[in-house]
């Protein structure tokens, strides 16, 4: 492996994860044997094209760090895949290299109900700071931005992004992950589905006549990205909840411009305003989204979109972006997706007795696993896993299983499935949920006019409460037995880290 970081990154020094910024957690990744740097790949295609190539046909795939990318200065660099493995996530929530998957969600679900909220501390500056640019010395594309689908209608420096606005009437500062196309030098696009809070927020200020002020950033550490993307109720602070993983707070800096926060250690920012669409706006796309499709019908006049004015642009000398553009389900960017630990947290948080696994496949796949305690008690957990705001959005399937059921291991949620699911009497269809026009299986006129809603199925793959003593004993070994097993002979057979 090529050593990949141009700096010796500070220690933090306090108690939780030890790392401040995205480079610190390259360098544990690096000592790890976990990046792989590509020289020479282009930002137009074959940077995307190569990651999901990775991701798709490589088990547990390295990072990817792009360097010496045509067209941009050595240094200016791009990364794939920041948890894409096992050990990758785990370094990103201060695990040890080896926890298992579920033991991370459970974990990680732990931490975030017992851990009190910790508020980012303001510093003076940081590294993002190092280069500053306003007015007619911004140019966003001086940075290596991807175009990463084959029919993407441009280049898009918000995949792996934050975007921070703060709420007019409450105070509240809330952070998202929205995509964010260029438009030219100064202007970006920004494509903010019905109902997210960023938008919310950002239509408080539209209907008073007023721009949006916003801070975008590109390139943080994974953890930061993570609670942006993570769907928590309007009014918990992600900032806050950061702080309280961390075991530390968040450095930030005061936006001179907006005066939000913005991460001390991010690699690129910008400070700007949304508009009013009534005053700007500028087509956007088309964009290759998350479920695997280009879902909205993107034409040149169908699509018209706010629109972020920059008003300065920062970065850190030799800036890294993080590439998050969306792949299909099966090239995924995340070897666990964190929001099943935050579904955990709030299902517990709302009184569901009994929950001992959840595990989101991606956003249409939920599993769930109960010990069953009462008569109702399945039924009970799938109804509240569609109200959790961690999982509400977006769905398709929910699978409640048994405790005797790995979430995380499709194989036994198959077997589940297949076995315990009577269809007639143990799949429940709920109609009129809350979706986004991105969800490709919603008919065209909705998608254009609304209502953006779809249907769920919950599946109850659970031992009959009515006659689960006399349901059939499974044939397999017992976990501890296999475990047993593995410990035992690992030195001859190549047995995979759980």
């Amino acid at each position: 492996m090529t050593n990949v970081l141009h700096e010796t990154a500070s220690a933090s020094g306090q108690d939780g994860i030890a790392y401040d910024g995205l480079r610190s957690f390259l360098r544990k990744c690096e000592a790890a044997g976990e990046i792989t740097t590509i020289r020479n790949a282009h930002w137009d295609l074959e940077i995307g094209a190569l990651t999901e190539s990775v991701s798709e046909l490589i088990p547990e795939p390295p990072g990817l760090l792009f360097d010496d990318i045509p067209g941009y200065p050595s240094g200016y660099r791009v990364l794939s895949l920041p948890t894409g493995s096992r050990v990758r996530m785990a370094l990103s929530l201060g695990f040890p290299p080896d926890t298992p998957k579920m033991d991370m969600v459970r974990i990680a679900a732990n931490r975030m109900k017992t851990s009190p909220p910790i508020p980012p501390r303001v510093v003076e500056s940081g590294p993002v700071m190092e280069n500053v640019f306003t007015g007619s010395q911004i140019d966003v594309l001086k940075l290596p931005v991807l175009r990463a689908h084959a029919l993407d209608g441009g280049r898009y420096i918000g995949t792996g992004d934050t975007v921070i606005n703060r709420d007019p009437e409450s105070g509240f500062i809330n952070m998202g992950t929205y995509r964010i196309q260029v438009h030219g030098p100064d202007l970006l696009g920004l494509w903010m589905s019905p109902g997210q809070q960023g938008r919310l927020i950002a239509e408080r200020y539209w209907k008073a006549g007023k721009a949006c002020p916003v801070v975008a950033t590109f390139g943080g550490d994974p953890l930061v990205f993570t609670f942006a993307y993570t769907k928590f109720a309007f009014g918990v602070s992600e900032l806050d909840r950061v702080g309280g993983m961390l075991g530390h707070p968040l450095d930030v800096i005061t936006g001179p411009v907006t005066g939000l926060p913005i991460a001390a250690h991010a690699e690129v920012a910008i400070e700007g305003e949304i508009p009013p669409p009534s005053e700007q706006t500028h087509t956007e796309g088309p964009f290759g989204e998350w479920p695997g499709y280009y879902a909205v019908d993107e034409d040149s006049t169908g699509n018209e979109q706010p629109v972020i004015r920059v008003k300065a642009l920062y970065h850190r000398n030799d800036p890294i972006l993080l590439n998050m553009a969306p792949q299909w389900p099966g090239a995924p960017h995340h070897s666990v997706r964190f929001d099943g630990g935050v579904l955990w947290e709030q299902l517990e948080g709302a009184g569901v007795p009994g929950i001992k696994g959840v595990f989101v496949h991606n956003s249409f796949f939920v599993v769930v696993a109960i010990e069953q305690r009462y008569a109702g008690h399945a039924q009970q957990v799938g109804m509240a896993t569609l109200g959790c705001n961690a999982v509400a959005r977006n769905g398709r399937f929910v699978v409640i299983v048994d405790d005797d059921i790995d979430p995380s291991n499709m194989s036994e949620v198959i077997w589940a499935m297949t076995t315990r699911v009577d269809p007639v009497g143990d799949i429940h269809l709920v109609p009129n949920a809350w979706a986004t026009p991105l969800d490709p299986r919603m008919p065209p006129d909705m998608q254009a006019n609304g209502p953006h809603t779809n249907s769920r199925a919950i599946f109850y793959a659970v031992r009959p409460w009515q006659w689960r003593d006399k349901f059939p004993p499974v044939n397999r070994i017992a976990r501890s037995t296999r475990d047993d097993m593995v410990a035992k002979y690992r030195d001859r057979l190549p047995f995979p880290k759980m």
